[in-house]
């Protein structure tokens, strides 16, 4: 199942205007459960954070800008990095980035199994990425050596309990097929930090019982009518109307409860 083509799609769809690229964005934060688990993550960063001078902070696989836009919106005194290997897309950011006067932001393109900015950032995101990346032990070692004393890694990954889908017996295999592995054993990826140089780690599953059922509702239902067919875009406003109070109630769910077991995981690490 290809999930890049329709993210670039609605992309395209939702760039023509600055008011458009940020609902797209609010979209996002609304339909995406791990963007309510990074935003928490985020939002609790910030506030121990308060009150300090110039802190760096780098978007490592910014996309979309999606991260970017949120981080750049806190009332902190920051200058932000994103960074992202797709050109397109780091164009298009600072572009819109320099139209909205987000002055403290800048894209670059890179490639995280070489970036390195020894000693720079107070913080690095990472959402969405690691599963891409073969060579995943490289780039922990790579954050490590660009994170300040003290600094802290944010990672929001599938688990290997499903995370790509992959247990699910009505699609036989990963629901998203650009992921060079299907997910990470909770502690493994953190002992791959630790082997990397990482003091002390933390990590904990997203994507439980509730979040597995909203993100059906809200995104994998829909993603499988519009790789059907585009026509869907029709009936699309009529299906969210219907789903998307319950997948709101399931994301909340998700997002204030703990989990033994989940599809997804949110993992930190500080140097």
């Amino acid at each position: 199942m290809q999930y890049d083509p329709i993210k670039r799609s609605l992309g395209r769809v939702f760039n023509k205007t600055p008011f458009l690229r940020k609902l797209f964005y609010r979209l996002l934060d609304i339909l995406l459960l791990r963007s309510w688990h990074v935003r928490k993550e985020l939002k609790t960063w910030a506030g121990l954070n308060a009150g300090r001078k110039k802190l760096n902070i780098l978007d490592a696989g910014s996309g979309f800008g999606q991260y970017t836009w949120f981080l750049s919106g806190l009332k902190l005194d920051t200058e932000i990095l994103a960074v992202d290997v797709k050109e397109e897309q780091i164009a298009d950011c600072n572009a819109f980035f320099g139209r909205a006067n987000r002055k403290t932001v800048r894209f670059e393109k890179a490639d995280l199994t070489s970036f390195r900015k020894p000693g720079l950032f107070n913080l690095i995101l990472s959402v969405d990425v690691m599963e891409h990346i073969a060579e995943d032990e490289k780039v922990f070692a790579n954050f490590h050596e660009s994170l300040a004393n003290q600094g802290m890694l944010i990672i929001s990954t599938p688990s290997d309990q499903g995370g790509s889908d992959v247990h699910d017996p009505a699609e036989g295999e990963s629901f998203i097929d650009e992921h060079v592995r299907d997910g990470y054993n909770i502690v493994d990826i953190q002992q791959k930090l630790r082997n990397a140089g990482f003091s002390r780690t933390e990590a904990r599953f997203t994507y439980g019982k509730p979040g597995q059922l909203g993100w059906k509702l809200s995104m994998k239902y829909p993603i499988l009518m519009l790789n059907a067919s585009k026509l869907s875009f029709i009936i699309l406003p009529f299906y969210y109307l219907l789903a998307f109070p319950f997948a709101l109630l399931f994301n909340y769910i998700d997002l204030h409860s703990t989990h033994k077991s989940g599809t997804g995981l949110i993992v930190k690490a500080w140097k």
